[in-house]
């Protein structure tokens, strides 16, 4: 092993990586796709051919491979080693980070892997992801570009990736626990609206898959798109306090009992505006039925003043409606619902929501034709 003492640098180019990082931190939500990125910019960083990075499974407590960068990521991906010892499982074990400039001479390599990769190790450096003093990961970046060795300077850049590595991972896999956690209470919640549905369930389902191809179409981000599903998915949990008599009623409503059902959204919005995470899509259902012309209810909010998450929603509400058959009327078809819609634009739907959904309704349906 190389020695380490310590040299100094004479640009210390870790801190550009860092900032790199935390802009892809920044601008991703998925796991994947930071981790893909780290790994990648550790490679370039340190001017090498390959990098990897393994997490530990905490069921197992083993390692596993979950990103490649580099000419051999296909082989490795098929043939998956032992990562419990040699370097890598040296560096786990002991929480150390380790930099092996030649590793015929180390007794840790295994030179099997060579053979089965097809790939010639020459040089490694190994550090461990750490949080809370616990070995989480391990990024590895392989033989330093030109033959040269792999320095202090290198070990520093790879440290510094590694600490900002771990949190990150660790913040994320905290937050998709939490999404989870948020997903199984919103469901819950569905099961409870659902059984209030006499046409068949599902209606809520529908209008949030059709709100997101609005969405996706608009291109919102992440975040938006989420509280657009939650609350599309969400926004006739109201209906709860209505009684059965009204929703089912299949002749004309009173004026009392349009008042009644016209409660809904008012009702949703104070049911859900407790739950911290609902509380910007409780801001959506209390709008979704407002019109364009301002005509709605339950506060007649007009044009851009509704938030365009709810007049996705409206477009979406009305076109599952439609297609869906009730007790007092059967569905009609697409064709006929994209008709329909398109004679309300700019009164009770938004001429922007509407060209989104169609848009995204075409796309993931290419045999409707228009």
């Amino acid at each position: 092993m190389q020695n380490l003492r310590r040299k100094e640098p004479g640009t210390n180019k870790s801190f550009d990586l860092l900032n790199k990082i935390w802009k892809e931190v920044g601008s991703a939500k998925q796991l994947d796709t930071i981790i893909t990125s780290i790994t990648q910019m550790a490679r370039y960083a340190l001017n090498a051919s390959f990098s990897s990075m393994y997490l530990l499974d905490e069921t197992t407590q083993e390692l596993f491979l979950r990103c490649t960068n580099g000419p051999i990521e296909n082989q490795i991906r098929r043939f998956q080693m032992n990562n419990q010892t040699g370097i890598t499982g040296w560096v786990a074990q002991n929480g150390q980070p380790l930099i092996v400039n030649d590793v015929n001479k180390d007794p840790r390599f295994n030179k099997l892997v060579d053979e089965i990769y097809g790939f010639p190790t020459k040089s490694i450096i190994c550090v461990p992801l750490i949080i809370h003093r616990k070995v989480i990961g391990i990024i590895k970046v392989i033989n330093k570009e030109r033959g040269t060795d792999f320095g202090w300077q290198d070990l520093q850049t790879i440290v510094a990736v590694a600490a900002t590595a771990a949190l990150t991972v660790e913040n994320l896999k905290l937050n998709e626990c939490l999404q989870d956690s948020y997903k199984s209470t919103v469901n819950a919640l569905v099961s409870l609206s659902d059984a209030k549905e006499i046409t068949g369930g599902g209606h809520s389902k529908r209008v949030a898959q059709y709100a997101l191809m609005g969405a996706t179409n608009l291109s919102l981000s992440e975040e938006e798109k989420r509280t657009i599903e939650y609350a599309a998915i969400l926004h006739d949990i109201g209906k709860l306090a209505i009684p059965d008599s009204i929703l089912n009623k299949s002749g004309t409503l009173t004026h009392e009992e349009w008042r009644i059902l016209r409660s809904h959204p008012q009702i949703s919005f104070n049911l859900l505006k407790v739950i911290p995470f609902l509380v910007e899509a409780s801001q959506l259902i209390l709008c979704h039925h407002e019109r364009y012309d301002g005509m709605g209810y339950p506060y007649g909010l007009k044009g851009e003043a509704i938030p365009i998450g709810a007049r996705l929603i409206a477009v979406a509400d009305a076109f599952d409606n439609m297609t869906t058959a009730h007790a007092y009327r059967a569905a009609i078809s697409t064709r006929d619902a994209f008709v329909e819609l398109g004679k309300c634009v700019g009164s009770q739907f938004c001429p922007v929501a509407i060209k989104a959904f169609y848009a995204g309704f075409l796309r993931t349906h290419p045999s409707v034709k228009q």
